[in-house]
């Protein structure tokens, strides 16, 4: 499923086989039109490009929490990405000249496997926990483990840097 490149470097222990420090419970799944890995769009703006729509399935326990998000035009979601490995430390993308650590990326694989989307909400149905979505980077049935408000004043940063003047 994933092909190593010259320079990674894997960790000596996977920590999909480690005891797990915390007990995460998943709220719901994401439906979207990827199916295959190859056909996922790589980031939102990829995503959105697309055209493609998505939705969020919240699960009934936790359908109330979705009080109040419908006021909000953006809302980062948190997904599990189980389909990523969970070893490999350092990579070496693609686009990149040189390998990288898996904290200085965006990568899917890393040793947990949390992906993180702003997206931007176009219906919220409380009842039925659907949450209609503009667009998403992930495959069809990525669990979520949360949902929170995109706030402006906290959230965007107007300095912010990247040591690639491409990436802003």
């Amino acid at each position: 499923m994933f092909e190593w490149r010259d320079s990674e470097k894997a960790m000596a222990v996977d920590p999909a086989t480690m005891a797990g420090d915390a007990h995460i419970v998943f709220i719901g799944r994401v439906l979207s039109p990827w199916i295959r890995r190859e056909d996922c769009p790589k980031n939102m703006r990829a995503a959105v490009e697309t055209g493609q729509r998505a939705s969020l399935l919240v699960d009934t326990p936790y359908r109330d929490g979705l009080l109040g998000l419908e006021g909000y035009s953006h809302a980062h979601i948190l997904t599990w990405l189980h389909y990523a490995p969970r070893n490999l430390i350092v990579q070496k993308p693609r686009h990149a000249p040189e390998a990288k650590g898996v904290f200085a990326l965006r990568s899917p694989v890393r040793p947990n496997p949390v992906g993180l989307h702003t997206v931007k909400p176009l219906a919220i149905d409380i009842s039925t926990g659907k949450i209609e979505l503009e667009a998403i980077d992930v495959l069809d049935g990525t669990p979520v483990i949360d949902i929170k408000p995109y706030l402006p004043s906290i959230d965007s940063i107007a300095d912010a840097t990247t040591p690639d003047r491409n990436h802003k």
